[in-house]
């Protein structure tokens, strides 16, 4: 049983998710652990917090679009395996304990930390690629399954695998990973749904504060490039990674 305050005061969380997911990802972060203080059991508040989240990220996706930065065309076929990829992951997380994949998980975050930090790559200049866009298919599946799997860094991963092995400039590969992100989204609350582990009332509440906060983050991204979101980028992978460590050891 959800406390009626609460709907009020998780919605004005989801506008500061929103908007930290819109620029680095990472919102669940803050939303996760909220939810479980709330009282819900893991497995409804992984299915709430997609919906939710998949709102806000819609939101980000239409304003990346509208300023031009990814068409969806072309990645007509990227878009495919990450929502196959998604859903697997999303089945296999309903039988299966995540524990596991929090020890490898701040490993993988703090290494885009790093890689964010010293590489002159993360920036808003477009450089040659190291895969093709075939050859990006199974990294897009491979995060994809780990966004419906687990979820935490999603964002992170695949802004720092477009720029690192795709080339593409930082504003850019944020703008194409709220495309990858609302498609693992999307997959994800099918699942969920489908195995009735989502609160329709509570993430329809929480969506309208996601949906804000989407537009802003977006809207603060476009304006101010790389000099916002490489910084954002860091913070959240760092503050993550100390997350998953913190909750492994007192867990």
């Amino acid at each position: 049983m959800i406390e009626p305050w609460l709907y009020p005061a998780l919605t004005a969380v989801a506008v500061v998710t929103g908007f930290v997911d819109a620029i680095a990802g990472g919102g669940g972060l803050i939303m996760v652990p909220v939810l479980l203080y709330a009282g819900l059991s893991p497995h409804l508040v992984l299915g709430t917090n997609k919906a939710q989240s998949m709102c806000g990220t819609a939101m980000a996706t239409y304003r990346y679009r509208r300023a031009g930065l990814f068409r969806i065309g072309p990645n007509k076929l990227l878009v495919a395996v990450t929502f196959t990829g998604a859903a697997a992951g999303a089945l296999v997380i309903q039988r299966f304990d995540a524990r596991v994949l929090a020890l490898v998980v701040p490993v993988l975050l703090m290494a885009v930390a790093l890689y964010t930090i010293l590489s002159p790559r993360m920036d808003d200049e477009d450089r040659r690629a190291r895969l093709s866009e075939r050859g990006y298919l199974p990294v897009a599946g491979g995060i994809g399954f780990y966004d419906g799997f687990f979820g935490p860094g999603t964002g992170q991963f695949f802004v720092t695998t477009l720029v690192g092995l795709r080339g593409q400039a930082l504003t850019r590969a944020t703008g194409l990973t709220k495309l990858l992100n609302l498609t693992s989204n999307l997959a994800s609350v099918i699942v969920f749904a489908l195995g009735g582990q989502v609160l329709w009332l509570l993430a329809l509440c929480m969506a309208t504060g996601a949906i804000a906060g989407g537009w802003l983050g977006a809207h603060s991204a476009t304006r101010f490039g790389a000099r916002l979101i490489r910084p954002l980028l860091v913070t959240a992978s760092l503050a993550l990674t100390a997350k998953l460590v913190w909750g492994w050891f007192t867990a």
